[in-house]
């Protein structure tokens, strides 16, 4: 199994693809430096990646140079999204682990995605409340600008 993961009704790749010029299925071999370039990680970030289990198995070319496919674009695209969800880097590679090991980790997947969505929310209405501070705060200095020119005019 990949870490894209598959089952016998549906591939659910999770991601959004990357932006940029993805080749066709089938012709989707990419280097490192054109990885990076898709993603804007750096090539030492993507070897991390590999080293750490964040990243499935790497083809090789004959010269041992990693070659990329579009599955791989597709994890890259998840792991950002994961990544911007503030998930720990521990818990990505369990995540990516659990993928590995096959369907029986469905369960464990779902409790982890879970909790990492309950953290988003908490972060959203923090931010929310945030947002709703500065806006009270902008509204007051509005005011109180329009005030000052009102006065000034007269």
């Amino acid at each position: 199994m990949t870490v894209t993961e598959t089952t016998a009704t549906r591939t659910d790749s999770c991601a959004v693809p990357l932006q940029g010029d993805r080749r066709p299925d089938g012709q989707d071999s990419y280097t490192i430096s054109e990885v990076a370039a898709l993603t804007g990680l750096t090539a030492h970030t993507l070897r991390w990646y590999e080293r750490i289990g964040l990243m499935p198995h790497i083809d090789r070319s004959h010269t041992g140079q990693r070659r990329y496919s579009n599955r791989d674009l597709d994890w890259l695209a998840l792991v950002g999204k994961l990544r911007l969800t503030g998930m720990p880097v521990a818990d990505m590679v369990r995540y990516a682990e659990l993928v590995r090991e096959g369907d029986h980790t469905y369960g464990e997947r779902f409790e982890l995605l879970k909790a990492t969505r309950e953290d988003v929310l908490t972060r959203i209405a923090e931010l929310q409340d945030t947002l709703a501070v500065l806006d009270r705060k902008i509204s007051f200095y509005a005011d109180a600008g329009r005030a000052l020119a009102s006065e000034r005019s007269r």
